[in-house]
């Protein structure tokens, strides 16, 4: 679809997809690209503890728990005491770490963007109630502004600009089950 806008009396064409100009759709995936790495390395630094938030010997393939340290150490207000009671169980470690590939994966992939959104902005929400009241503010952070960054994605198929969102949504399954997309 082409859009013709008026400015200043000059005339501008622009091709639209969703009713979004090309550098738009450009922006949406280089934001989409740029969270999802967020979760992956997320991911991959307590996998393998990379040294930089995760130190190799607490690494979860050396037998480290994702969830000890800052569940344990970090955790605060009013939802401290159920944070406390998770830190380092199996569940906890497993769910958490799960939640960081899977969002992570989908979201440079450009597939499942619907279910990335909603696991990722659960999962975000669960880690700003985890610090209540956040350090530099009131009530923001950035846990919150990312989880709003994940609906919009979703909302915007910002899949389908160097990802394969037009393609999954073709796929059979996807195609009748539409939560997928």
């Amino acid at each position: 679809m082409s859009t013709i806008t008026r400015d200043a009396g000059r005339t501008h064409s622009a091709q639209t997809t969703n009713g979004q100009t090309p550098a738009i759709r450009y922006v949406l995936a280089g934001l989409r690209l740029a969270l999802g790495w967020v979760f992956l390395w997320a991911f991959l630094d307590k996998l393998f503890g990379l040294g930089y938030a995760t130190k190799s010997p607490a690494a979860w393939i050396n037998g480290g728990h994702p969830t000890l340290g800052f569940l344990k150490n970090s955790a605060k207000g009013p939802f401290a005491d159920f944070y406390h009671s998770i830190a380092g169980t199996t569940f906890a470690d497993v769910a958490f770490m799960t939640g960081l590939a899977a969002v992570g994966i989908a979201l440079i992939a450009g597939i499942g963007m619907r279910v990335a959104a909603i696991a990722g902005a659960l999962l975000l929400v669960m880690m700003w109630t985890a610090v209540l009241p956040p350090a530099t503010n009131p009530f923001m952070d950035d846990h919150l502004i990312y989880a709003g960054l994940l609906v919009a994605l979703a909302l915007a198929h910002a899949g389908d600009t160097w990802g394969l969102g037009g393609w999954w949504a073709r796929q059979p399954l996807v195609a009748r089950m539409r939560w997928l997309r």
